[in-house]
């Protein structure tokens, strides 16, 4: 127990060594549980295995998998960034990046001023939401009780 890591770090996020490989690395921003179940199955490792516990060879395999050759082994279906804009390529982005990916294209569909950007710039539902009983903001307006 004496290399036990309580903490491993993968694609710049600092993930919990006491938790199971599956669950451990669904840490990092842009691989859910999917992902990191193909990930496992592929690397041949044991799922229920606490990430902490793992040879610092399979840590550094795990880490090489996801930061290098993840685009390469998911499918198109499972990316989470299909035909971008620009390049017209499949991508699967992990961490900051994705925030930043994200931010571009709200900008984007802000920028050229379309129906799904004028809703972000309103703060209203983009996807079709209701908005006459749900999805408000800010303090309730009711009836004020008459004082007296």
């Amino acid at each position: 127990m004496a290399d036990f890591k309580y903490i491993v770090r993968i694609a710049d996020t600092d993930l919990d060594g006491n938790k199971p490989v599956i669950y451990a690395i669904q840490g990092i921003k842009g691989i859910g549980y999917r992902t990191a179940e193909g990930i496992v199955k592929l690397m041949d490792v044991n799922p229920r295995e606490k990430l902490g516990n793992l040879s610092e060879e399979d840590i550094e395999k795990i880490r090489k998998l996801i930061e290098d050759e993840l685009e390469d082994i998911l499918p198109t279906w499972m990316m989470n960034h299909r035909r971008d804009f620009y390049t017209g390529e499949d991508r699967h982005i992990l961490s900051t990046e994705l925030d930043l990916q994200k931010q571009d294209d709200i900008n984007r569909l802000k920028r050229i001023k379309c129906y799904r950007g004028v809703r972000h710039e309103r703060g209203l539902p983009v996807r079709g939401q209701r908005t006459r009983s749900n999805g408000r903001k800010g303090l309730a307006v009711g009836v004020t009780k008459k004082k007296g």
